[in-house]
């Protein structure tokens, strides 16, 4: 008697039929920019231009607290505090002193910190249960002693992109030891087809937001120029003013500028760094990809 409950290569195919994607996911690069953005420029305005960041900023900021605590005078006028050179080994007042250019790189680098973990966890889910290098070479094993039905589970608990792709080339496989009607060189480029195809699928979902890395390592460079230039701009209008230069100007000329450019290479550098790791490991995944569909074929081509 028949095996009714055997899959079918039309139950393989509509187990293989793609998911429709998800909006969210084209829609998150513009939501991860907007939010990093407000973050940025709220935390910039609203923390690090603080009074006690800043020579005498404390000192105001208790005069005033003492004002509103005798019931705002009306007598007297509100103690204020006149933003200065940063409070000594204060971070935060020397940040602030780039302008408003800093919270444009706060921006890229909050971007590049939400796309580093969105990337890692999805290439950590699409490497699977366990190691792709053990992975593919349990296949491979499987596959020299024929067990195609063995390499098809372990795929199951395997998952990830790699699993998907060699269960594609299994599913195929087995569909073409059917197909004797064709000759075997055209199962083996259908075999090798539908690997290739379930290869192509995957890579997208593996280098979405990629780009994204690849071009805050080129702005990163030219918001911290921009930022650069500016102050350079304030120093030298310092140095212009007739009599003996404004000292207080130029060094806040001069801060800006150092400020913008070691947060704009640090921006830049960290791109880089990411966008590299990140090619790197999608790279060894289509190599296992790869090294695993040659299995198949071979197989194939050995066995029929």
């Amino acid at each position: 008697m028949a095996d009714t409950n055997k899959p079918t290569p039309a139950d393989y195919s509509a187990e293989a039929q793609i998911k429709p994607a998800s909006p969210f996911k084209a829609i998150f690069p513009y939501l991860a920019i907007i939010v990093c953005g407000i973050v940025a420029f709220s935390i910039f305005y609203g923390v690090f231009s603080q009074p006690e960041n800043f020579k005498g900023g404390k000192e105001a900021k208790a005069a005033h607290d003492e004002w509103v605590a005798n019931g705002k005078d009306p007598d007297t006028k509100p103690p204020h505090w006149t933003e200065g050179e940063p409070a000594k080994d204060n971070l935060m007042g020397l940040i602030y002193k780039g302008g408003f250019v800093i919270p444009m790189g706060m921006t890229i680098l909050f971007v590049v910190f939400v796309i580093f973990v969105e990337r890692l966890i999805t290439l950590l889910s699409a490497s699977g249960s366990g190691n792709t290098d053990v992975f593919v070479k349990k296949i491979r094993h499987m596959l020299a002693k024929g067990n195609i039905t063995d390499a098809a589970m372990a795929c199951d608990k395997q998952r990830g992109s790699v699993g998907n792709v060699i269960k594609a080339g299994l599913r195929k496989y087995q569909e073409m030891e059917q197909a004797t009607d064709l000759d075997k060189e055209t199962r083996k480029n259908a075999i090798q087809a539908e690997l290739e195809e379930a290869t192509m699928l995957e890579l997208p979902m593996l280098e979405r937001n990629l780009p994204i890395l690849a071009t805050t390592a080129s702005l990163g460079v030219l918001v911290g120029l921009l930022g650069t230039v500016l102050g350079m701009i304030r120093a030298f209008a310092a140095l212009g003013e007739g009599g003996a230069p404004n000292a207080a100007e130029l060094s806040v000329g001069i801060s800006e500028a150092l400020i913008n450019t070691a947060f704009g290479i640090f921006n830049s550098a960290l791109s880089v760094l990411l966008y590299n790791f990140f090619t790197t490991q999608i790279d060894k995944m289509t190599y296992a990809m790869d090294e695993a569909g040659y299995s198949i074929v071979q197989t194939f081509d050995v066995n029929n």
